[in-house]
């Protein structure tokens, strides 16, 4: 059975946990999109991993590993990840894959974002500066791209870095008064890159059909959420690749007619990094309830994030948009202890009732939340392990969701570790 597990709010969901369960049932996973301004986390027991290129299945062994072609490869993070792991005695010699034609991110793009936000000031997007952004935009202007395939001759690459750091050193000048970048320094970075990183390099397009073909299990993983869709989320707000389902045909070459199951990931309530409309948000106390109990701080970043209400328009877009079969439901053990709870089941714009998500900015800035209240619950269920051991109230509260959004919640999450899920069907 092939799975994709994708998040349906604006990241932060908690895909790592979903996948690295789902993995204990799969051959092979992929990562299909985005670079290391994601980060998935995933708790065994009393070890936490923090994973931001690697594939969350990374920490199971005997689990095929492949990053491919939509994703934006950081090789300094990769090789620091790759080397994590393996301190913590897990090594992925044997079984990681990076797709030949995956892009890199290299110094010049994070100086090039880091330029870009210091100079938006006040209108600046909220990027993570890891250059992900002027990747993808070296990658759809094609004259200035560098691909994983690239390192396999280095003579080669060294001429293209001449011909880059030309023309970026004239636009960081011209644009930002910035010193330019040393072309000796890039490239020295790309040899020692291409030392570690090319025997791992393939094309994994091959391969996975191939796989398929043989019957073999596949797990795709997506980073950051629905809601940060370049295409489809709220943008320009988003993420610069289809961080939804929608990306999986393009992100590896597998068309979505072979997968047999979508996986929606959302917590028990909506959170947020960086700017944008948030109409569920709450800048108030239990706004940072949810946060401290929740650990609500960037994985990648440490920022905080913007807490809010359940959004079950917001959530049922990307159900819509996503093929969404069933969802998993993490963090609602971060509610308890609230005495009432809100579910956002409806806006109102312009005076109208609106049930389908506006993800063009300007509507959805005036979108007024429509709430319905549910009591809330006192009890410590970190240690259900069942849906019938959840208060009353909890069950009630997933119960409503599943029935606005039309979708089954198969996995709860009670708390951080692989062991505190409930899986319902």
């Amino acid at each position: 059975m092939n799975i994709c597990v994708v998040g349906l709010q604006w990241g932060d969901e908690g895909k790592g946990k979903v996948v690295d369960i789902l993995a204990e049932n799969s051959d092979i996973v992929v990562r299909y999109g985005g670079g290391s301004n994601a980060g998935h986390t995933v708790v065994i027991g009393d070890e936490r991993f923090a994973l931001h290129l690697l594939p969350s299945g990374s920490v199971r062994a005997g689990v095929v590993c492949i990053i491919a072609n939509a994703v934006v490869v950081d090789p300094a993070v990769l090789i620091s990840e790759i080397d994590g792991l393996a301190k913590r005695g897990i090594t992925l010699d044997d079984r990681l894959l990076i797709s030949e034609n995956a892009h890199v991110v290299l110094d010049y793009h994070k100086r090039e974002d880091q330029l870009r936000e210091e100079s938006l000031g006040k209108q600046k997007l909220g990027t993570t500066v890891r250059g992900i952004g002027p990747c993808y935009a070296d990658k759809v202007g094609r004259s200035y791209a560098v691909r994983m395939s690239d390192f396999r001759d280095l003579p080669e690459l060294n001429k293209k870095l001449q011909t880059i750091l030309e023309y970026k050193n004239k636009l960081f000048a011209a644009l930002y008064g910035a010193e330019p970048m040393s072309v000796d320094t890039v490239m020295e970075n790309c040899k020692q890159y291409a030392a570690r990183l090319v025997p791992f390099v393939t094309d994994t397009t091959e391969w996975l059909h191939a796989a398929i073909a043989q019957g073999k299990s596949v797990l795709f993983e997506g980073a950051q959420g629905s809601l940060l869709d370049l295409d489809h989320g709220t943008f320009p707000y988003v993420t610069s690749s289809n961080a939804s389902s929608l990306g999986v045909p393009s992100g590896c070459g597998v068309p979505a007619r072979m997968i047999d199951k979508y996986i929606g990931v959302a917590k028990a309530y909506t959170t947020r990094v960086g700017a944008g409309p948030f109409p569920t948000e709450l800048d108030n106390e239990i706004g940072q309830y949810i946060r401290e109990k929740g650990h609500e701080y960037g994985t990648t970043t440490g920022r905080p994030r913007r807490c809010g209400w359940f959004d079950v328009v917001a959530a049922a877009y990307s159900v819509r948009i996503g093929s969404i079969d069933s969802l998993a439901m993490l963090h609602l053990d971060t509610l308890g202890g609230l005495k009432e709870l809100s579910l956002c089941a409806a806006y109102e714009i312009d005076g109208q009732r609106r049930t389908f998500f506006p993800a063009n900015i300007d509507r959805l800035a005036k979108a007024k939340p429509i709430y319905e209240q549910m009591a809330g619950w006192d009890d410590d269920i970190g240690q259900a392990t069942a849906f019938k051991q959840l208060p009353k109230n909890a069950q009630a509260y997933v119960r409503r969701i599943e029935e606005i959004i039309g979708k089954p919640i198969e996995m709860i999450g009670v708390g951080p570790k692989r062991s505190q899920t409930i899986i319902r069907r």
